[in-house]
């Protein structure tokens, strides 16, 4: 049994630790899509903001108007502002829904940066025999790591990027 515990230690798991955020911000093209994506964000929460003001400015003016309509006026204009307010929900959704365009933009910019970044650190790790790769951005339960076993500027240089 000694022998057997002694075979299993002998044969240590090699880990290695990755900072995806360090890696990401080091790539110009991450950079970038993230700069078109923030441009692209800021310009759809424009066009929902505006529709917002315009129902809420239809809502504040038929509230001004009230006293002057008839019943049918009232039931008309109160439709006109919960339509307006609906058109607002429906492009804040369209735009930043879970199927929405600005997700969809993220992952056409995003997606193939991310998939060469996994490529390197997938071959980095068949090259040197890891068997345990950690992102120590997106991980909290560590707390200390050695400076040794981060590969993080081994990624970049794999992508051609050198610091």
């Amino acid at each position: 049994m000694l022998v057997v515990a002694a075979a299993f230690c002998a044969s240590a798991q090699k880990f290695a630790l990755v900072d995806m955020e360090y890696i990401m911000k080091n790539i110009p093209a991450y950079e970038m899509a993230n700069e078109q994506l923030n441009q692209l964000s800021q310009r759809y929460q424009r066009e929902v903001e505006n529709l917002n003001n315009e129902a809420s400015e239809l809502y504040q003016k038929y509230l001004q108007d009230k006293v002057f309509l008839t019943a049918d006026q009232v039931k008309a204009r109160e439709q006109e502002v919960v339509d307006k307010e609906k058109e607002a929900t429906e492009l804040r959704y369209k735009y930043f829904g879970p199927e929405g365009e600005l997700n969809t933009k993220r992952q056409s910019l995003l997606k193939p940066i991310q998939d060469d970044v996994y490529n390197a650190i997938k071959k980095i790790s068949e090259e040197r025999g890891y068997q345990l790769i950690m992102d120590r951005a997106s991980s909290s339960d560590i707390v200390f790591a050695s400076p040794r076993i981060d590969i993080s500027n081994e990624v970049l240089a794999k992508l051609g990027y050198s610091n």
